[in-house]
C-alpha cells in the first residue's frame, strides 16, 4: 500500500514538473526543448542558487518566457521526484528483505510446532513408562554417536558415499528439523536490518549453534566463500583437502584435515579430519555438510598432529537456497565435540559454550558473507584509500600472527628459552621465523622472541578492559619498546634506542580504516607522536605507527571475545609490510564450573591477577566463598613479540621478561580500577554521602582533629547524629579531602568543596595521586612537615599553590593535614586509617 502511495504521489508530482503559468495565469506544459535545458542545468547543480536560475532565464531564450519563481518550483519538484525514487528504492528493497525474513520466522515455526508435537508425544510415552529408565531425547542419540560403519566403510568410495549421505540427512535434520533441541541465541533479536536468526543448543551432546540468515549473494557463490574457512574463520590454522571424489547430482566428497589455534596458553589446539559433501537438492537449494570421519588416529601427518588433541564435528554444514528476487537464504549449523576433558577445569565452560561456538564460528560466518555482500554493493567506506580486500588481508593476518605467537607450534620453528625470574611468564623464541613479505633488507634480522602469559580476571568486563587499554595506551605500554620493535623491522639501524634517543610526547592518534558492518572489528592506523631528544634531529618526528584491530568492545554481546592486537608498521603504509603483532585477548568464562586454583595447579605457567588485588577484608572475599553467580570471570591473555638480531638475543630476551612484569602490573592497576568489586568504583559507591562507610569515616575524621588539634572541625549539637556529622563535613566550605597510607598515597574521600576545587568526581578522585595536586613549593612544603605529621599527628603547611586535574591554579591561605584514627582517638598508630587535609580559603586564580 504504501509502494503504491508512493507512486500515485510520484505520479502527481511529474504531472506538476510538467506544466507551468503562463502570462494570463493558465497551466501551460513545457516543452521538450524546455525540460532537456533544466534537465541539464539540474545535473550540474540541483539546487542552483538565485542569480544562477537568472542567468539560465537570460541565457536560454526558450525559457524566456516563464517566471523566475516558476524555474524554482520546477527545480523543488525535481530534487522532490529524486527523494522520493530513492525512498521507493529502499521502501522496496526493505519489502524484500521483510519477506524473506517472514518465510525465515514462518519455517522456524512450523519447526518449533513440530518440536512441541514430538515433546508431547515423548511426555505421553514416559507417564507410561514410569518404572523405565527413558532418555531424555532420543533424537540426540543419533547425533551423539558417530556410527561405528563409518570407520569400516571409510576406505572405499561407496563407503563414502553412504557416510556422505547419511551426514546430508542429520544435518538436513538439525537445520530444518527437530534433531536439536535450539534455544534463541541471548541478545540476538531477528529484524530486517538484523545479520540473521541465531539459535543455541541444550541438552544435547557437545556444543551446537544455528543461523538463519538473507545474503545477495548466489548459492554457488556463497558455497565457494564458506568452503575457504580460513578467510573467515579466525581461530583456523590450515585447512587441506587430500581426497575428492566426484558424487551423485554433480557433487564432490572430500576428506579435510584442519587445525585450529587454542585461544589461551592454558589448552592445547584442536585439529579435525572430516568428510565434505558438496551436493544440490531438487528443490534447487544448494549444501555443503561435514562430519568427522574417525577419532584421534585417523589423518595425515600424525607427527605434527601429535600437537593438538582431535576433536569431533558432528554433522553440520550449510543448506544454500535461492531466494525470490535474487540474493539466498542460508541455513548455518556447526556441531562440535571439542573434548573438553583435556583443559583444566576452569577453561572448561569455553569448550562446553554453544555461546562461543556462535560467536566464533556461526554469526562469524554470516557476518563475513553480509560484509562482502556490503563491500560489492559499495555500501561501507574505508579510510586512506584503502580496498577493502587489502584491508581484510591485514585483519587477517594481526589475527594469525598473534594466535601463533599464543599457540608457539614447534613445527612453525618456535620453541621454548628459560628466562631467569619468570617463572610466571612464557619465553618463547622462533630463529627460523618467516614474516610475511620480508624483504631482502631485513635479512638481518635473527629470529623473533615472544613473551607471553595468561591469567584470570574476576568481575572484570572484558569489553571495558580492551577499549581502556586501547584509549589509554599510556597508562600501560612503553614507547621506546614500541619505538625499538619499529626500528627492527626498517633496514637502517640508526634508530636502536641507545643511539637516537627519543621523548614521547604522551599523545596518540587514532585512524580508523576500516570496521565491519555491526563494529565488532575495527582496524586502525595508531600513530605516537615522538621527538628526537638530540639536538641535530630536534626538528625531526620521531612517530612510531601501528596497525591495529580491535575487537568485542560491545559489552551486550554474548560468549564474544575482546582483542585489541596491533604491530608496528611502515608510516607509508605498504600492502606487503612485515607485521609483528603483539596484544591483548580477553575472553569471558561461565563461573558455573571450574575453579580459579585450576590455573595455577594445571601444567602451564599462568598468574592470577586476582590475588592481588585489594578487593577488601569482607568475610566473603577473605574466605573466597563467593556466589558463582555474582563473579564474572574471564581470561586475559597477554602476548609480545620482539625481532632481534642474531648478536642481541639474551638482552632482547631480558628486556621482554621485564617489559611483560610491567605491562601485568599495569593491567592489574586497570583492572581494580574498572571491576565492579574493586577498590576502585567500588570505594567511590561505598564513601558516597549517605552510605554506612562515609558516615563512619565523617565520625574519624571529626574526631581525630579535635584529638590532633583541641578544636572542633565541626560544631556538633548534643543530640546530633553521626548522620548530621557527615552532612556537617560534606557541606564544610573548606576542602577537605583523605589519602591513602600507601609508597604512592592517592585519594579516596573528598567532601564537595574538595571535589569542586579538584574539579573532579568520587570515583575519578581515586586515581588521583596526592603528589599531583601540590606544586614544587607545595611538594617540599609536604616533604619537610611530613616527619612532624607523623609524629606529633598533624602539621600546618604554609599557604600556597595547587592544581586541580584540568590544570587549574588553586590558591589556599593555609593546609592543615592529620592522621586519622579508626575507632576512636584512643587507637595507637597500628590503627591508622588514612591522612586528612583541609584547604582553607581556596580560590581559583
Amino acid at each position: 500500500m504504501e509502494v503504491a502511495n508512493n507512486h500515485r504521489e510520484r505520479s502527481i508530482s511529474d504531472n506538476n514538473m510538467n506544466r507551468h503559468l503562463d502570462s494570463s495565469g493558465k497551466y501551460v506544459r513545457y516543452t521538450s526543448d524546455q525540460v532537456e535545458a533544466l534537465e541539464r542545468v539540474y545535473a550540474e547543480s540541483p539546487k542552483p542558487s538565485s542569480l544562477r536560475r537568472q542567468h539560465l532565464i537570460r541565457d536560454c531564450s526558450i525559457l524566456a518566457n516563464i517566471e523566475p519563481k516558476q524555474i524554482k518550483v520546477w527545480f523543488q519538484n525535481r530534487r522532490c521526484r529524486d527523494k522520493q525514487r530513492i525512498e521507493a528504492s529502499r521502501l522496496q528493497s526493505v519489502n524484500r528483505k521483510l519477506s524473506a525474513m517472514n518465510k525465515l520466522l514462518m519455517e522456524e515455526n512450523d519447526r518449533l510446532q513440530k518440536q512441541v508435537s514430538q515433546l508431547v508425544c515423548e511426555n505421553g510415552y514416559m507417564k507410561q513408562q514410569l518404572t523405565t529408565t527413558v532418555v531424555n531425547d532420543a533424537t540426540c542419540e543419533s547425533l551423539v554417536t558417530t556410527p561405528q560403519h563409518s570407520l569400516r566403510d571409510a576406505n572405499s568410495p561407496a563407503g563414502l558415499l553412504s557416510i556422505a549421505e547419511e551426514t546430508l540427512t542429520e544435518f538436513l535434520s538439525k537445520a530444518t528439523g527437530t534433531a536439536v533441541d535450539w534455544v534463541q541465541m541471548p541478545g540476538m533479536k531477528p529484524g530486517p536490518d538484523s545479520v540473521g536468526i541465531f539459535a543455541i543448543s541444550q541438552r544435547c551432546s557437545g556444543v551446537a549453534a544455528r543461523a538463519c540468515g538473507l545474503v545477495s549473494f548466489e548459492p554457488l557463490k556463497i558455497a565457494e566463500i564458506l568452503k575457504d574457512r580460513p578467510s573467515w574463520y579466525r581461530d583456523c590454522r590450515s585447512l587441506e583437502v587430500f581426497t575428492m571424489l566426484p558424487a551423485g547430482n554433480g557433487g564432490t566428497i572430500e576428506l579435510v584435515y584442519m587445525q585450529t589455534y587454542a585461544p589461551t596458553t592454558l589448552a592445547p589446539a584442536r585439529d579435525f579430519w572430516t568428510l565434505r559433501y558438496t551436493t544440490s537438492l531438487d528443490n534447487g537449494s544448494f549444501v555443503v555438510c561435514e562430519r568427522s570421519l574417525s577419532g584421534s588416529g585417523a589423518g595425515p601427518n600424525a607427527a605434527s598432529a601429535t600437537q593438538f588433541v582431535r576433536a569431533e564435528m558432528l554433522s553440520s554444514g550449510y543448506l544454500i537456497r535461492p531466494c525470490d528476487g535474487g540474493g539466498s537464504i542460508i541455513h548455518i549449523v556447526d556441531h562440535l565435540n571439542l573434548e573438553a576433558w583435556s583443559v583444566p577445569d576452569v577453561l572448561r565452560p569455553l569448550y562446553e559454550s554453544s555461546k562461543v561456538v556462535a560467536q566464533k564460528m556461526t554469526i562469524s560466518a554470516l557476518r563475513y558473507l553480509r560484509q562482502l555482500a556490503q563491500e560489492s554493493n559499495g555500501e561501507l567506506v574505508h579510510g586512506l584509500g584503502s580496498q577493502p580486500a587489502v584491508l581484510r588481508t591485514f585483519s587477517q593476518r594481526l589475527s594469525r600472527g598473534f594466535n601463533d605467537a599464543v599457540n608457539e607450534f614447534g613445527d612453525d620453528g618456535w620453541s621454548t628459552m628459560n628466562c631467569d625470574g619468570a617463572e610466571d611468564i612464557i619465553v618463547a623464541i622462533n630463529s627460523t621465523k618467516h614474516l610475511s613479505n620480508i624483504t631482502s633488507s631485513l635479512s638481518f634480522l635473527g629470529g623473533v622472541l615472544c613473551a607471553k602469559a595468561s591469567m584470570l580476571l574476576q568481575n572484570v568486563p572484558p569489553a571495558v578492559l580492551i577499549q581502556f587499554l586501547r584509549e589509554h595506551r599510556s597508562e600501560w605500554a612503553d614507547f621506546h619498546v614500541d619505538a625499538y620493535s619499529a626500528a627492527t623491522l626498517k633496514a637502517s639501524t640508526f634508530s636502536y634506542p641507545g643511539v637516537r634517543p627519543t621523548r614521547f610526547t604522551g599523545s596518540q592518534i587514532i585512524m580508523p580504516l576500516g570496521h565491519t558492518i555491526e563494529h565488532e572489528e575495527m582496524l586502525e592506523v595508531v600513530r605516537l607522536e615522538g621527538h628526537s631528544l638530540a639536538q641535530e634531529d630536534a626538528f625531526l618526528s620521531r612517530d612510531v605507527h601501528l596497525l591495529q584491530i580491535c575487537t568485542g568492545i560491545d559489552e551486550n554481546a554474548v560468549g564474544a571475545c575482546s582483542e585489541l592486537i596491533f604491530a608496528p608498521i611502515n608510516e607509508m603504509f605498504p600492502d606487503d609490510a612485515p607485521l609483528v603483532p603483539s596484544g591483548f585477548r580477553v575472553i569471558p568464562v561461565d563461573a558455573k564450573t571450574g575453579d580459579g586454583q585450576d590455573l595455577v595447579t594445571s601444567n602451564h605457567r599462568t598468574l592470577d591477577l586476582t590475588s592481588s588485588l585489594e578487593v577488601g577484608s569482607s568475610p566473603e572475599n577473605a574466605s573466597g566463598n563467593s556466589s558463582p553467580s555474582s563473579t564474572a570471570r574471564c581470561i586475559l591473555t597477554i602476548a609480545f613479540q620482539f625481532p632481534f638480531e642474531t648478536n642481541s638475543q639474551e638482552n632482547v630476551a631480558g628486556m621482554a621478561c621485564q617489559y611483560m612484569r610491567s605491562v601485568i602490573s599495569s593491567v592489574q592497576r586497570v583492572a581494580m580500577a574498572i571491576s565492579p568489586s574493586g577498590i576502585g568504583p567500588s570505594l567511590g559507591s561505598k564513601l558516597s554521602p549517605g552510605s554506612p562507610e562515609a558516615v563512619t569515616l565523617a565520625q574519624w575524621i571529626s574526631q581525630s582533629y579535635t584529638h590532633h588539634l583541641g578544636s572542633e572541625l565541626v560544631t556538633i549539637d548534643s543530640l546530633g547524629s553521626n548522620d548530621s556529622v557527615l552532612k556537617l563535613i560534606w557541606d564544610h566550605q573548606d576542602a577537605i579531602l583523605c589519602c591513602s597510607l600507601k609508597p604512592q598515597p592517592v585519594f579516596m574521600f573528598a567532601n564537595q568543596a574538595g571535589l569542586d576545587m579538584l574539579e573532579t568526581t568520587l570515583v575519578a578522585l581515586q586515581e588521583i595521586t596526592l603528589e599531583k595536586i601540590f606544586d614544587e613549593s607545595g611538594r617540599k612544603a609536604l616533604c619537610s612537615d611530613f616527619a612532624k605529621l607523623m609524629q606529633q599527628g598533624f602539621a600546618c603547611l604554609p599557604s600556597g599553590i595547587c592544581l586541580s586535574t584540568m590544570g587549574r591554579h588553586v590558591t589556599y591561605e593555609q593546609a592543615v593535614a592529620w592522621k586519622v584514627f579508626a575507632a576512636s582517638e584512643n587507637d595507637n598508630n597500628n590503627s591508622l586509617h588514612c591522612l586528612a587535609f583541609s584547604f582553607v580559603n581556596w580560590s581559583f586564580v
